[in-house]
Parts: structure tokens; sequence; C-alpha cells
């Protein structure tokens, strides 16, 4: 790239969040730069200026682009012992509330691997406690700003590395096979809801919600949007629900007031 200065970078930023809404203010510079060098590379673009020039001539350049500024990297279950956390000390807890319906929100989840581990776990209990039924009142959402994420979500098939970290016993259990790809089993399909939407603008999916997942996204966010969503996930959280957040991601600031770790080392912590 050979732009001297940022002019170049801020003028493609203000035109990309102009063409398609994306708020490229609310993330870090250095993330920005970084993926939108793979697509000027791909294009063989010398300068930010060439590149929106190239955006201007493709429309489906810029479909390229999204997927590369939103990076959907996930796995179902992944990093077990968050999920091992859930399982012992939050659902249990969720499951207590009786028939009055849980919420779950699994904001950024990508191709669904996340909201439908979570399904997974609240019929392994369900199974357990001998109270199948109450899945009826059982919600799960997951929302992502990548619409082509949100159809492989709703398509339910995945390949055989997508289930890497997933126990055997859970593999065995519920995901069949379909046509050499994996699904998911119906019953639990079932519970899960998505919705193509950007958590930094569209409204919550649901209201209040019991526990939130949002894992491994706020870390590309600029601090204030960071701050800022956060306090939203409080606000919206019903009272004593839990929040998820990946494990390189943490409370900020007059936030940590807010909220108890459930398991500061996993990044499970409880509403206050």
């Amino acid at each position: 790239m050979t732009d001297a200065t940022d002019a170049g970078f801020r003028a493609l930023m203000d035109k990309i969040t102009r063409d398609r809404g994306f708020r490229c203010s609310s993330y870090k510079d250095k993330c920005l730069r970084r993926r939108v060098a793979v697509r000027m590379r791909a294009k063989g673009a010398a300068t930010y200026s060439d590149y929106a020039d190239i955006l201007d001539a493709d429309t489906h350049e810029y479909d390229r682009l999204h997927r590369v500024l939103t990076i959907n990297v996930t796995k179902f279950f992944r990093n077990w012992e968050t999920y091992a956390v859930l399982e012992q000390r939050v659902i249990p807890q969720l499951w207590d509330r009786g028939a009055s319906g849980t919420r779950i929100w699994s904001a950024g989840c990508a191709s669904g691997e996340e909201a439908y581990s979570l399904a997974i776990l609240m019929h392994q209990h369900a199974a357990a406690t001998d109270s199948l039924k109450r899945l009826d009142s059982v919600s799960i959402v997951g929302t992502d700003i990548d619409g082509h994420c949100v159809g492989d979500a709703e398509r339910a098939l995945y390949s055989e590395m997508a289930l890497g970290e997933t126990p055997q016993a859970l593999r065995a259990r519920y995901f069949p096979t379909d046509a050499g790809m994996r699904t998911v089993l119906p019953e639990v399909k079932r519970l899960v809801a998505f919705e193509q939407a950007d958590i930094l603008q569209a409204p919550p999916p649901l209201d209040p919600v019991h526990l939130i997942l949002c894992r491994n996204v706020i870390i590309y966010f600029q601090r204030d949007a960071q701050e800022s969503l956060l306090r939203d996930f409080h606000r919206i959280l019903a009272p004593g629900g839990f929040l998820v957040l990946g494990r390189v991601e943490t409370l900020l600031g007059n936030i940590r007031g807010l909220f108890s770790p459930v398991n500061a080392r996993e990044r499970v912590f409880r509403k206050l």
C-alpha cells in the first residue's frame, strides 16, 4: 500500500459506513486495516482509493469484504471448559425458573454452532431431569451481522471439522449425518431461531434475557463501543441473569460493579 497518510483509510471507512451501514468507527483501526488489506491484496489494489473504486465497480466485492470484516470462526462447544461451567453452574439455575420461560441470546452467533450448543445443553438437562416438556418454554435466538452466516445457521449442515471440540457422547447423540454432512437433531434445532442483526445498532431480539453469550466479539470494538454494549447487556438481562464473554475479553471500568463473577477464568458473570 502506498497511501502516505490515514486520509485514504478514513475515506474508505466513511464510504463503507455510508454505503453499507457498517459502523467502522466502532471497530479498532488495527483490525479493520488488517482485514481490508486481505481484500486489497486479493484484488491487486495498491491504495485505499484504488480499492474504493473496485467497490464501486464490483458490487459482489462488498459482500466479500463484509465477510472478511466480520470474521466468523467457531465450532460446536468451542472451549469446552466454558460450556462445562454453563452445564454445571448456569443451566441448572435457569431450569429452576420453572415454566415461566428461559430466554437465551447468542450474540454474534456466526454459523450457529454456539446457539445449537446451548440448545443441546438445555435438552440434555431436560432429559436428565425428566422434564422435556419444559423445553417448550425455552427460547434461544442467535444473531449475526453476516446474512450468509445466518443462512448457514438455519440450514444447519456442518462438516466434521465443526465438531472437532465436541465430546464424543454428544456427537453421537445429537448430530446425525445428512448427505455426508452433520446436522442437528430436530428436537434441538426447533429450540433455536436466527436473525441477521448488528448488535451495535439493532435492539435485542428478546427482553428480558436470562443468558447472553457474546464471545470473541467485543474484542474487535473500540473501548467506548465495548462499554456501551456491555451496559446494554446489563440492562436487558433479567435480575440474576448471566453473561458469558470470550476468554480474552473482560468487563471494563465501572461495569465491573454491575456483575459478579461466576467463573472468572471462563468469563462467566452474573448480573447484580
